[in-house]
């Protein structure tokens, strides 16, 4: 089929100046952040309309506060061709962070509209509201509205001045009184172009990343409980010091993790600690971390959670400590990428001459929702350093067009097969 699909290359001009346009919409106090339900989300929102609109797409936003471009095709049973991305940012985020899949997504509805190309399938660009977490206690609202999760306690959710998630919602023009209509059944595939987040690309000269799987996500508090004392009268030899169990915790999480990555992505991470009483002249008498665990596969996540038992109880132990609690704060599985997708997207960059390769996504993304409900797949374009959610986050404007002709590519190769019943 490939060798009569038309090659398509996006307008790299344009696609960069919207990149840099909506980028610009910052807090010149913080660079870049755009935090959604804010007036400068409202306005990146606005300028969005503007451009879908441009583009000729249909406009609007769903009960669930997604903005939506819609390319109708010409039977109106025909099911919906979805991309896009996100337009909100973390706290001093970067400019590329789903700024670059939203536009993306709009360069190639331009490209395919200026050759001529007629869609086989209702073609849709999404910025999902708040992929990022948000101010509620969320994230990725406006794709779990598009599944059917954002129930009642979601909803309830406080966030700045009491203002419920409802209330929010509809403030930046959904209806949660119509909730229900967000939640999609007419989606026959998804594909979302997002940076890389991480080095592997650049260090290996790959410029298409094609993702596996969106790992799954674990966090599991631990807390050690010692004896409390005098830092200087207490002999070294006799302490209980739960401060030093948690150390000998800490290292046995990166040897543990390290073990696990033999199979597939995994890593594991303690960013956040607490030692008590917290006095510079007292041998803590409490300490604990909450670990952070991705795994591209259930099953090493399982095995993972069960092994933190064994360790923290062998580092309390060494220092005559005991483990006082370890439980599991919320745990969510692997999402793995639709193989049909994945492999229509390798034909796309393989038509164009990059090289891919499979990696797992280590960070969540609007896609593993929309994989509840629709065939769901994601490319990656390289990321300088590794660098992502901080201002320092880069991607070589040429490197991120490569990535956008094979959106394109993709989405052509996909809507130039027959439709078929989402």
């Amino acid at each position: 089929m490939s060798e009569t699909v038309p090659l398509l290359r996006i307008d790299r001009a344009a696609f960069h100046a919207d990149i840099e346009a909506l980028s610009r919409l910052t807090d010149p106090a913080q660079p870049w952040t755009r935090r959604s339900f804010t007036p400068l989300f409202l306005e990146g929102r606005a300028w969005l309309t503007e451009r879908f609109a441009q583009a000729g797409l249909d406009v609007r936003i769903d009960p669930a506060g997604n903005l939506i471009g819609r390319w109708p095709a010409a039977e109106a049973a025909t099911p919906v061709l979805m991309t896009g991305s996100h337009s909100d940012t973390v706290p001093g985020g970067g400019r590329f962070d789903g700024i670059a899949g939203v536009a993306a997504s709009l360069a190639a509805v331009r490209a395919m509209r200026a050759a001529g190309h007629v869609p086989r399938h209702t073609i849709e660009v999404v910025d999902f509201l708040a992929e990022e977490p948000s101010d509620w206690g969320l994230s990725c609202i406006g794709s779990r509205g598009m599944a059917g999760d954002l129930g009642p306690r979601e909803l309830a959710l406080t966030g700045p001045g009491g203002e419920t998630l409802a209330s929010a919602i509809d403030r930046v023009g959904g209806s949660v009184a119509e909730l229900s209509a967000a939640r999609r059944t007419d989606v026959a595939g998804f594909l979302e172009l997002h940076i890389e987040q991480g080095p592997v690309l650049e260090t290996e000269g790959i410029p298409v990343g094609v993702v596996s799987a969106i790992v799954g996500i674990g966090r599991v508090r631990v807390r050690f409980a010692g004896l409390a004392g005098h830092a200087g009268t207490v002999p070294m030899a006799g302490r209980r010091d739960a401060g030093l169990a948690l150390a000998r915790f800490a290292l046995a999480v990166r040897d543990e993790a390290r073990r696990a990555g033999g199979n597939g992505h995994f890593t594991a991470t303690i960013g956040v600690t607490r030692v008590e009483p917290g006095g510079a002249n007292v041998v803590p008498g409490a300490a604990e971390a909450i670990v952070d665990i991705r795994a591209e596969r259930d099953e090493a996540m399982a095995r993972y959670v069960d092994t933190l038992h064994d360790v923290a109880a062998a580092a309390a132990a060494a220092e005559g400590c005991t483990v006082e609690r370890i439980e599991t704060l919320s745990l969510t599985t692997a999402v793995p990428c639709d193989e049909g997708l994945q492999a229509i997207i390798r034909a796309a960059a393989g038509r164009l001459g990059h090289a891919t390769r499979p990696l797992a996504s280590g960070a969540g993304h609007d896609a593993a929702f929309v994989a509840r409900f629709a065939p769901s797949a994601m490319l990656f374009a390289p990321s300088r350093e590794g660098k992502s959610h901080c201002p320092d986050e880069w991607t070589d404007p040429d490197a991120l067009a490569d990535a956008a002709d094979a959106l394109l590519g993709a989405l052509v190769l996909r809507d130039s097969a027959p439709p078929f019943n989402a």
